[in-house]
């Protein structure tokens, strides 16, 4: 199943709670999709600068995988956020609630995505 949503964060987190609430995924690993959809969305309007990024979410078999991408050509960076910083910390928490993520430069911007594989 695939599905292409519309770059609105609570439309797109109910559709990917949706497709893995009826594929019998866990709520903790569903909550987890959710969250680490949340960080690439936020990001794609904050720091891609693109008001209307592009959000996509396969799965097959047992393995999801949700692609946010905007018309920025900057990748990610990995930062060491201040103790006391508010920001930095989104690809460290997306790396914390996944099973891999990754960027893949495109023509025109890039596209961020993260997997996370069923567990049974």
């Amino acid at each position: 199943m695939c599905t292409r949503n519309t770059p609105s964060l609570a439309l797109s987190r109910q559709a990917l709670r949706d497709v893995l609430t009826r594929a019998g995924w866990d709520p903790e690993v569903i909550f987890n999709a959710e969250l680490a959809l949340a960080e690439l969305l936020v990001n794609a309007w904050r720091h891609g600068e693109t008001a209307a990024p592009v959000v996509y979410f396969s799965l097959l078999t047992c393995t999801l995988r949700v692609c946010v991408s905007d018309e920025n050509d900057a990748l990610p960076e990995r930062r060491t956020p201040a103790d006391l910083g508010e920001s930095g910390r989104g690809l460290q928490l997306v790396e914390g609630l996944t099973h891999r993520w990754g960027v893949d430069p495109q023509k025109h911007g890039k596209t961020v995505w993260y997997e996370l594989d069923f567990a049974a």
